[in-house]
């Protein structure tokens, strides 16, 4: 389970170093393989593999036809890599999706239980004070017990 926040940076290279709270348990329960993609482009969205390969399994279900699943898989593999971190943690983040998210100066990378976000921190900020928590969010939440 990844929960939390950790602020971290891109090195020149576009390797997103992966803070220790959320690189330790990501090793020891998926490996070192990860898919990197995004929807939007706007943030970075980091899958462990199996994580990843279990959606794709869901996906494959759908009938090809679908055109949900269609623009879904063509946005994620437009912007999708499969990559692997390396030994000091870090994650070569494609140069596409690199620009498109903005991923310069402090990233901020959010658990979000399965997978990783990693954002521009400006980015972050201008969402939450643009996109707040509605009575509709919270209406929903508490269908689910939360």
């Amino acid at each position: 389970m990844f929960r939390g926040h950790e602020t971290t940076r891109a090195d020149a290279k576009g390797r997103l170093k992966v803070p220790s709270v959320f690189r330790v348990p990501l090793e020891a329960k998926f490996g070192r393989e990860l898919f990197i993609t995004s929807v939007t482009g706007d943030f970075i969205t980091i899958y462990p593999l199996p994580v990843w390969t279990e959606i794709e399994e869901r996906l494959a279900k759908m009938p090809s036809t679908d055109p949900s699943r269609s623009r879904f898989l063509a946005r994620v593999n437009y912007f999708g890599q499969v990559a692997e971190l390396d030994a000091q943690g870090r994650v070569l983040i494609p140069a596409r999706l690199r620009e498109t998210a903005g991923i310069a100066g402090d990233i901020d990378v959010l658990g979000q239980t399965t997978y990783l976000e990693a954002w521009n921190h400006d980015r972050l900020a201008h969402k939450f004070q643009h996109d707040p928590m509605t009575e509709d969010d919270y209406r929903r939440l508490a269908e689910h017990g939360v």
